[in-house]
């Protein structure tokens, strides 16, 4: 290879490891309580913003200020379009239990994630983030549980989504010890 070629390649590569960097450091690393807006900070102050859903507007009041940027966001998965072990779409929630153990979140705490690629994923409700354009989309989604079929509405949004598997989830909703569900607070080895 001539100098001239290899010199080339080697600037090529730099502009594109520098547009891939420019491109994450335009992340907004953001938490459940972003979504929502100032409105149901009583929901967010009680710890479950499950109680959102009985507020005036049900949780449907949903936060422009994120609309199309590249945000990442960690959560619980929950199947919506799966094959096996590989996921096309799933609802991104903010508690293990959410949607098909316990009360549905308000539809600004439930994201509809459509992966890049498919996912594969041995559990439900596996820990992820998910990075991606954020659309606040209200879409209704049907979700496949032991005892029957539910319509979850989501208020969000990520298409073509990176999505990874993470230890744990910052911002998570712990259950009330009392809670019937309060096995779900316990961590899966």
């Amino acid at each position: 290879m001539s100098i001239h070629l290899k010199s080339i390649v080697a600037l090529a590569a730099a502009l594109s490891l520098s547009a891939v960097a420019g491109a994450s450091a335009e992340t907004m690393h953001i938490f459940w309580k972003d979504l929502r807006p100032a409105t149901q900070a009583v929901a967010e102050d009680a710890g479950l913003p499950m109680i959102a859903a009985k507020l005036p507007d049900h949780g449907e009041t949903l936060s422009v200020d994120l609309q199309d940027k590249t945000i990442q966001l960690a959560g619980y998965a929950l199947p919506v379009d799966r094959d096996g072990d590989l996921v096309y779409q799933f609802l991104l929630v903010s508690w293990t239990g959410a949607c098909s153990h316990m009360p549905t979140p308000p539809p600004n705490q439930i994201v509809l994630v459509t992966p890049a690629h498919p996912y594969k994923m041995s559990q439900a409700y596996q820990s992820v983030a998910v990075t991606g354009a954020l659309k606040p989309d209200m879409e209704k989604s049907q979700l496949f549980i032991l005892d029957g079929v539910s319509v979850i509405q989501s208020g969000y949004t990520v298409r073509k989504a990176d999505v990874v598997r993470v230890d744990t989830v910052p911002d998570t909703v712990t259950l009330p010890v009392n809670s019937p569900w309060s096995f779900l607070n316990k961590k899966k080895n």
